[in-house]
């Protein structure tokens, strides 16, 4: 018997359309504006809180939207 820690399974190569990797950099884009633009909007006089916790949240799908940029990116190149 075989017993490992870690089995690998290969699954190959996805495939996308470009459609799908166009609106993938879409949705990227549109991400990285509407929150960089919520973090110039915030209004003072909130608590520190407030403005750590929507920090983070700003970051966090600035993450997200960097990320579908790139997979949306690598599949119109490997078109």
């Amino acid at each position: 018997m075989d017993y490992r820690l870690c089995a690998t399974l290969d699954t190959g190569h996805m495939q996308m359309s470009r459609r799908i990797a166009a609106f993938l950099l879409v949705v990227a884009a549109f991400m990285i504006f509407e929150w960089i633009n919520l973090g110039f909007n915030l209004a003072d006089g909130h608590a520190a809180a407030f403005y750590v916790v929507h920090g983070i949240l700003i970051g966090v799908n600035i993450l997200i939207a960097l990320a579908l940029g790139v997979i949306g990116w690598r599949a119109l190149r490997r078109r």
